[in-house]
């Protein structure tokens, strides 16, 4: 690890000043023999930054650190019964807080199935949403792959079990964030701030970036702007929703694939909405729109839950290590519809 200066932020518009570089900015400037650099990046619960710069992939001249900024961690109730998080707050946080867990049951499923709970302690909304991918080549110094500027996406041909299946050209990488699923289903929208205070929103779906947009970067966030807060849309009460997820292990790992359902349902139980995204499939949160479509007007049973996962999985292009990817998310597209529409079923019964 290479030494550099340590700065605490004590306002947004402060952090907003001296976060001079984005992270992936700073590692594909990064040359071979790295150096210290010359640009400040901002960290929020620091468990990716540390990754990176302990691998020597980051080496900035300054780190600026968001912890001191008032209520940036704040879970607030909006005025039209929507919901503001903060991105401080924590994954512990956003797994625990009764309101969450009530309306936006997804979200703390989410959040409480992420990492250890060391870790959930720590790691904030904003920088498990931030956060870089987790492919080996990526991470590993010697491999100069096209995200890091290099000329090539080593997993392609290579060790890709845990890589996309959507999207997979020209980079194989999976969107790291499993919270990230169950917001974008939600819909949820995303706030950036500048040093001058102007505000910036978008669509949490449009802020992520695939590779045809950028090769280098995940999201849309630039120099000189803090995420500030994720807002959660209000739903009616007819709204369902579930996550699922299915990984090696139960804890501390990353899932290999998981699922994020929203469902508005009709008392009659015809399906008038869908939002089904799929997480660890792609470079960014995957909406599969075939599958939404397919369930429109219908009832919610074994056959549309089928047939709808089915129709998911369409124009998948699984890597030569990754097949089993497949039959798994159909399998949890399949499970997560059953179970959105369990209650429905239930009454209708």
């Amino acid at each position: 690890m290479n030494r550099f200066t340590w700065a605490t932020a004590r306002t947004i518009a402060e952090a907003a000043a001296a976060a001079s570089t984005i992270v992936a900015d700073a590692m594909t400037a990064l040359p071979e023999t790295a150096g210290p650099g010359d640009g400040t990046i901002v960290k929020a619960g620091g468990i990716d930054i540390l990754d990176l710069l302990k691998e020597n992939l980051l080496v900035p001249a300054r780190v600026a650190s968001l912890r001191d900024i008032p209520d940036l961690d704040a879970i607030v109730e909006e005025a039209d019964s929507g919901c503001r998080l903060g991105a401080m707050a924590t994954l512990a946080g956003l797994a625990a807080h009764p309101l969450l867990r009530q309306r936006y049951p997804a979200v703390t499923d989410a959040a409480g199935e992420s990492a250890s709970p060391q870790i959930r302690n720590l790691a904030t909304l904003g920088g498990n949403l931030l956060q870089r991918p987790r492919c080996w080549y990526f991470r590993a110094a010697e491999y100069r792959c096209l995200r890091k500027g290099g000329g090539n996406c080593f997993a392609i041909p290579g060790e890709n079990q845990y890589h996309a299946i959507f999207g997979n050209r020209p980079c194989a990488i999976v969107h790291p964030s499993t919270v990230a699923t169950a917001l974008v289903a939600l819909g949820a929208t995303v706030d950036l701030i500048d040093a001058e205070g102007a505000v910036r929103r978008l669509s949490l779906e449009d802020f992520f970036l695939p590779p045809e947009r950028d090769l280098q970067r995940e999201n849309d966030l630039r120099p000189h702007e803090i995420l500030t807060a994720i807002n959660l849309p209000p739903l009616p009460t007819s709204a369902r929703m579930v996550h699922l997820r299915q990984g090696e292990k139960d804890a501390f790992d990353w899932p290999l694939a998981d699922v994020a359902v929203l469902l508005d349902l009709s008392p009659e139980g015809i399906c008038r909405s869908a939002s089904i995204v799929l997480g660890a499939a792609a470079p960014v949160p995957h909406r599969a729109k075939p599958a939404e479509n397919a369930l429109l007007g219908k009832h919610i049973d074994e056959s549309t839950a089928g047939a709808a996962a089915r129709a998911a999985l369409a124009g998948a292009t699984p890597l030569a290590k990754n097949a089993y990817k497949t039959p798994l998310f159909e399998a949890l597209i399949r499970r997560a519809l059953l179970k959105a529409a369990a209650p429905i079923v239930k009454e209708r019964g």
